[in-house]
Order: structure tokens, then C-alpha cells, then sequence
């Protein structure tokens, strides 16, 4: 049964011995609430201040490239991946120094920026298109076989045509024509599909000696499935 307090006096009495007793706990839930709202808003600040920054450098870095400015392209992309290791533009900058190493014939050192994109990366559509060039510099140094072995997992079918149109050039690679007219005629459907031009894929093909008929063919395939949804 709570106490009745039978007068005014008594009432305020009780509520200074309240107010005694619990004060330390509430002023301590009043500066922790403080400190977790002034806490967020620094981390947000901050958050956006190094978005900002890494923005920043990703344009420098951009402008650099077009630029021709290797070495500037460079130092900027290693900056990202060093200050912003975290952040799509890290991602970016590995992928530019693949570039970069590509552009000046140093394809066995682009390998490993592309291979920590294709294998870390939290964008899936930069692994695809770090597999691809992987693939790519593979084929280009003559290990067809480690080309077609990257690319042994089906892609999306906005990768399709360029998925299969670089195994081609692997099989081929590897003499192995029948195989490299089967991704080529694969790419070329896939092109279809994605209302992309196929002319590079139907040059491939009549160079290899695919038939007009069997490119028609091809490309008829493809006719069906653009009318699905």
C-alpha cells in the first residue's frame, strides 16, 4: 500500500527526497543522451566530410587520366585505396592502375588489382567487369585456359554478350575454332537480347568461316526470347 501523505508540506518534502536520491542517476541519462546525439552528428560530419575528400580525389584522378598523366593517376589512385580502403573509389583506383599497367605492357602486374576487385569488392557489377578484364589479360598472355576458368560461372544477362564473346577469344586462342564459333554465336544472341550491336561478334564469326546461314541462325534465335518479358 503506498504512503498517503496528508499535507502539502509533507508532499514537497518527499519529492526534494526524491529528487536527492535519484538526481546523480538522471543527470547521468541526460549527459549520455547528449553525448550519443552529439556522437552521431560528429560521425555523420565526419562521414561526409571523407566521402567528400575521397570525391574529390577520384575526380583529380579522373582528370589525371584523361590528362594522360600516369604517374599523377598513380599516386592519387594509391592514395584512395591507402586513405579510403573502404569505399567504392578504392575499387575505382584498382581498377585504374590495372588500366594504367595494361597501357604501359605490364599486364602481369594488372592481375593483382584485378583480382582484389573481382574477389573483394562489395559492388557485384566491378567484380563482373574486374573478371572480365582479368579474362581478358589472361587470354592476351597466353593462358587461354586460366581465361576460360575465370569465366566459368554464368554472368547476368547484361554481361552475357561481352562473357561470351571473351571466351571465344580464348578458344580461339587455343585454336579450338568450333568452341570459339560457340561463344561467339552465344555472344552474338545475348547481344540480341540486350539490343547491343553484334557486328564485331558477326565479323568474328564469318572470319572463322561460320556460314551466313548459321549467323542468321544465331541471331534468329534470339528473336523469341526479346518478346518475353
Amino acid at each position: 500500500m503506498t504512503e498517503e501523505y496528508l499535507t502539502d508540506d509533507e508532499q514537497l518534502e518527499a519529492v526534494k527526497r526524491l529528487a536527492v536520491e535519484y538526481a546523480p542517476w538522471l543527470l547521468g541519462g541526460v549527459l549520455v543522451g547528449a553525448a550519443l546525439f552529439f556522437g552521431i552528428r560528429y560521425y555523420q560530419s565526419y562521414t561526409n566530410e571523407r566521402a567528400y575528400k575521397a570525391a574529390s580525389q577520384f575526380g583529380a584522378m579522373t582528370n589525371a587520366l584523361e590528362a594522360n598523366d600516369h604517374a599523377k593517376s598513380r599516386q592519387i589512385a594509391d592514395d584512395l585505396i591507402k586513405d579510403y580502403a573502404n569505399s567504392p573509389y578504392a575499387d575505382q583506383a584498382q581498377l585504374t592502375l590495372a588500366r594504367l599497367d595494361v597501357d604501359e605492357g605490364q599486364l602481369d602486374k594488372a592481375i593483382a588489382p584485378l583480382t582484389r576487385v573481382m574477389d573483394d569488392s562489395k559492388d557485384s557489377e566491378l567484380r563482373l567487369v574486374a573478371r572480365l578484364r582479368l579474362a581478358r589479360i589472361l587470354t592476351d598472355q597466353g593462358k587461354a585456359d586460366e581465361a576460360i576458368k575465370t569465366l566459368a560461372t554464368p554472368m547476368p544477362a547484361g554481361f552475357a554478350a561481352r562473357y561470351h564473346e571473351v571466351r571465344g577469344d580464348a578458344y580461339l586462342a587455343k585454336k579450338d575454332v568450333p568452341g570459339a564459333i560457340n561463344e561467339y554465336q552465344a555472344a552474338l544472341v545475348a547481344a540480341e537480347i540486350n539490343g547491343t550491336n553484334g557486328a564485331l561478334l558477326e565479323l568474328k564469326l564469318q572470319d572463322l568461316g561460320a556460314s551466313a546461314a548459321s549467323v542468321a541462325k544465331a541471331i534468329s534465335l534470339a528473336t523469341p526470347n526479346k518478346a518475353k518479358p
